[in-house]
């Protein structure tokens, strides 16, 4: 089997990205696939967008790279007022190198992808997009949901969206990145994995994040980087909330 990595929310933050893409290239996977929302929130949009066309073999539309094209609907302010700015940055301009292939790469970016019996999704396998499968769910949803859910894909599904790494298994139960150990391998049963966010992660670990797997053993990788210049970025641009650096700082 091939050796992979797996990266989701980079939401324009180019210091967690390149950071992650040394780390990945320094344990020698030999594909990069995205999970989605490459854009919004931070402050980088054109140098993300390019390092993902240039880095990742698939990549899958995510809601904040939906909204980019078919607007912000339902978005909170902050998010929509960061949406509307990365709009400005990306949209095709006759004078603007290059915009033009961003613009369409994001534009028709697929809604999800098979790799070695792996479904890859951003949000969920019954919503690709917009659903959240979160850690409070698994006690507090309705008992028919997960079984929906894992009935949706045939053996690993892998997501992103809610930038909250960890394992759900059928049961269901949820285990955190940080009970996780070292690696791990698929049991007898089938997983959704939450490959963690690289540019605003929310589980209380300021780290980029990301999930690789070689010879069906995976393992979670926690990435530092330059946070306190990604701050100084957002803060720099009236048109970012300056929450969105500060939730940077203790991965919120």
């Amino acid at each position: 089997m091939v050796s992979a990595a797996f990266i989701s929310d980079i939401h324009a933050n180019l210091e967690a990205l390149t950071s992650v893409l040394e780390d990945i290239k320094s344990r020698g996977s030999e594909e990069v696939f995205c999970l989605g929302d490459v854009v919004g929130y931070g402050p980088d949009p054109v140098a993300v967008t390019d390092l993902i066309r240039q880095n990742a073999r698939a990549t899958i539309l995510g809601n904040h790279d939906e909204a980019l094209v078919k607007g912000p609907w339902g978005f909170n302010p902050v998010a929509r007022t960061a949406m509307e700015w990365t709009r400005k940055q990306l949209r095709p301009r006759i004078f603007r190198l290059g915009s033009r292939d961003r613009w369409q790469f994001l534009a028709g970016l697929a809604l999800r992808h098979e790799w070695q019996g792996y479904l890859l999704v951003h949000g969920s396998p019954r919503e690709p997009t917009s659903e959240y499968i979160l850690p409070r769910d698994v006690a507090g949803s309705h008992p028919n949901t997960f079984q929906e859910l894992f009935d949706s894909f045939d053996s690993v599904c892998l997501v992103g969206h809610t930038h909250m790494a960890g394992i759900f298994e059928e049961g269901p139960r949820f285990i955190p990145q940080s009970q996780v150990g070292e690696t791990f391998q698929k049991g007898k049963g089938k997983m959704i994995i939450n490959v963690g966010a690289v540019g605003q992660p929310r589980d209380y670990d300021r780290r980029a994040c990301y999930l690789s797997v070689k010879d069906g053993v995976f393992s979670f990788h926690r990435v530092e980087y330059d946070v306190e210049r990604t701050q100084a970025k957002i803060r720099a641009i009236p048109e970012l909330d300056d929450r969105l650096a500060d939730r940077l700082g203790g991965g919120v």
